[in-house]
């Protein structure tokens, strides 16, 4: 018996289960050699803040004394171990910019200069900043186990991304930018 020989229809089955196999034996193999590869990076400018912190554990306070609560919103922080310093106010004012650059966003956002419970809400609210910065909120709290700096809080009341004292700006606002775009909540 001699063989047929084979039809360009199963040659075109051949060459689709061959593609097939390729792509996918490639996929398999690039998922496992991914970690000796190294670094992919990811695409947003700040530092997850990990472990995670829910703002309850910070038992945070208001300028009046009045407990902190999560709002639904979006928050803008940045915390200080002591009295707002000239890296502080800085940080306060490219902050005040980043949130009028959100434009109609704005109101998804809130403010705030947060303090360790140590200081009086006082000192931490004082008449300049607030007269300088109108809209921000003064919190004060347990916060010894966090980093100096801008923080984005989540409408949740997580804390989300740490930025250095000094890089509060477009980095922070190209991160909220793609964080309310992609949110469902707040």
């Amino acid at each position: 018996m001699s063989e047929q020989p084979i039809t360009s229809g199963r040659r075109q089955l051949l060459w689709i289960l061959l593609v097939a196999a390729a792509s996918f034996g490639g996929a398999y193999a690039l998922y496992y050699a991914a970690p000796s590869i190294g670094s992919w990076g990811t695409t947003n400018h700040g530092e997850f803040v990990d472990p995670p912190v829910a703002v309850e554990a910070l038992e945070l306070t208001d300028a009046a004394g009045t407990p902190f609560t999560p709002s639904r919103t979006w928050g803008l922080w940045v915390v200080q171990p002591a009295r707002c310093d000239v890296a502080c106010d800085r940080a306060l004012h490219r902050l005040r910019q980043v949130h009028e650059l959100l434009n109609r966003d704005a109101p998804r956002v809130r403010r705030a200069l947060v303090g360790p419970a140590s200081i009086a809400p006082g000192p931490i609210a004082d008449g300049a900043l607030a007269a300088r910065y109108p809209g921000l909120e003064f919190l004060t709290g347990r916060i010894a186990g966090l980093d100096p700096g801008p923080y984005i809080v989540d409408p949740l009341g997580n804390l989300v991304l740490r930025y250095p004292l000094g890089a509060a700006g477009k980095s922070v606002l190209d991160d909220l930018k793609r964080l309310l775009k992609v949110s469902q909540i707040g």
